[in-house]
């Protein structure tokens, strides 16, 4: 078992009111029909629990789910921390930021940091193109999340 780990960072202007896009990226019922792979989150408190879809990796196909604490300062911040719940190990995690800023009346900047890692049963001289597998689908995610919050908010 070895830990694999992919990066993105994004930032755009959302043509939207900042409370628009508030309420998309804190509705934990509207995010999977936006999010590529994403099942479904379930909401304990500040807990969410992220379950995706069974994702191919080279060799083994994998359907990650991570407990994370959300941690929300209204409409302009959203951080969140891999948490699982007392006596759990979970094989994959996520941390990362939402920022959200005014740009105009009817514009928001957001931006997006995010630090996904999952344990695959595949040897670690492999990370290089475990690395570019997981690369790939994060950035498709974020394409088309980005394309479908668009969509949403027209």
């Amino acid at each position: 078992m070895a830990r694999f780990t992919a990066t993105t960072s994004r930032q755009a202007v959302v043509p939207a009111e900042r409370v628009e896009v508030w309420r998309v990226l804190t509705d934990p019922h509207l995010l999977p029909k936006l999010t590529p792979y994403l099942d479904r989150i379930l909401v304990d408190g500040d807990r969410w629990r992220w379950e995706m879809s069974r994702l191919p990796v080279l060799s083994v196909s994998v359907a990650p789910s991570f407990t994370e604490r959300m941690d929300f300062d209204p409409q302009e911040r959203i951080d969140f921390t891999h948490e699982p719940p007392p006596g759990t190990t979970e094989k994959a995690a996520a941390e990362g930021t939402y920022t959200l800023e005014e740009v105009s009346p009817r514009e928001t900047e957001l931006s997006i940091d995010l630090t996904l890692t999952v344990d695959l049963p595949l040897p670690g001289v492999a990370a290089p193109a475990v690395g570019r597998v997981m690369q790939g689908v994060l950035d498709r995610m974020g394409e088309k999340f980005a394309e479908n919050l668009l969509d949403h908010l027209r």
